[in-house]
């Protein structure tokens, strides 16, 4: 049962348990689609943000805690993500030649070339996602959201 047949049913709810449920769907569904858009490439929402944290270094190594840090989602799994990405050939992981204790993940070229390939049907997926929405409308999330 989803928010709005709860609504039909005359069930009070208070308004704030109404809009987390409608936030929850809302993320959901976002997921939902951005999954589905990077299927083909055989990624993940997590390793697709991992992939743009270190294509966001702009060359420079970045270590765990760092894209850990910067991560959408504060529970994933860094350490596996980078696995997965190494497995695939899209990062490298060196030892840091300064401090052998640290480990430094660059994205490689072939992750660049995946990134690119993903930046136009993404950009055209977010789109899509927020198409019911004007450009003033989503100046008004943004000022809502960013009260979080």
């Amino acid at each position: 049962m989803n928010v709005e047949d709860i609504i039909k049913t005359n069930i009070k709810i208070p308004l704030h348990k109404r809009t987390i449920i409608h936030l929850s769907l809302v993320m959901n569904k976002i997921d939902e689609e951005v999954s589905t858009c990077l299927k083909p490439y055989e990624i993940s929402i997590q390793q697709f943000n991992v992939l743009s944290i270190l294509r966001g270094q702009k060359g420079n190594p970045a270590n765990l805690s760092t894209i850990n840090e910067r991560m959408v989602s504060k529970m994933s799994n860094t350490t596996r993500l980078v696995d997965k990405l190494l497995l695939k050939g899209f990062v490298s992981r060196n030892i840091c030649k300064q401090n052998r204790r640290k480990i430094e993940i660059q994205i490689t070229k072939e992750g660049i070339k995946i990134l690119e390939q993903i930046d136009g049907i993404l950009f055209e997926t977010e789109k899509k996602i927020l198409e019911n929405f004007n450009e003033t409308e989503l100046h008004e999330l943004n000022t809502l959201l960013n009260k979080f």
